[in-house]
């Protein structure tokens, strides 16, 4: 059975301390800089209005100069800049998770090349967790037995 090296836990973790240390370094030495993300991740604090994000392609560059290189942050995992978008220049927090990141650039330079993806994260609901427990006849008993 061949595995995929760069969906690996493993991979995973090394690429997510490349890019974590490689953005510390970045803004430790006060420079500008880029990346190129898969926008499906990416989440926006406010949400953008529907003209704004349906321009976005699967992949967007974000630069990070000005007033956005100065909001920037790392937080567990999570890189944060503040940005206006569109013609209105309507102020959105981005959050961007690192394994989100595919490239990060330094002028026209690629300095990071991120082939691993984030992983899915399964959502479970109320309703998934309610089936699961009613489809054991056991619980159903019991829970007939409670209303009584």
């Amino acid at each position: 059975m061949t595995i995929n090296l760069f969906q690996t836990q493993e991979y995973r973790s090394l690429m997510q301390d490349h890019i974590e240390k490689t953005i510390a370094y970045l803004f430790e030495k006060n420079q500008e800089f880029a990346i190129a993300c898969e926008i499906k991740y990416v989440k926006f604090e406010p949400e953008l209005p529907a003209d704004i994000k349906n321009t976005f392609n699967d992949t967007v560059l974000f630069i990070l100069s000005g007033y956005t290189f100065e909001t920037a942050k790392l937080e567990e995992g999570v890189f944060y800049f503040e940005a206006g978008f569109g013609e209105d220049n309507f102020g959105s927090t981005v959050a961007v998770p690192l394994l989100a990141v595919k490239q990060l650039f330094v002028g026209d330079n690629p300095i990071v090349l991120n082939l691993a993806q984030p992983e899915e994260k399964k959502e479970t609901s109320s309703k998934n967790s309610m089936e699961a427990l009613l489809n054991n006849p056991e619980n159903k008993k019991l829970l007939k037995k409670k209303k009584l």
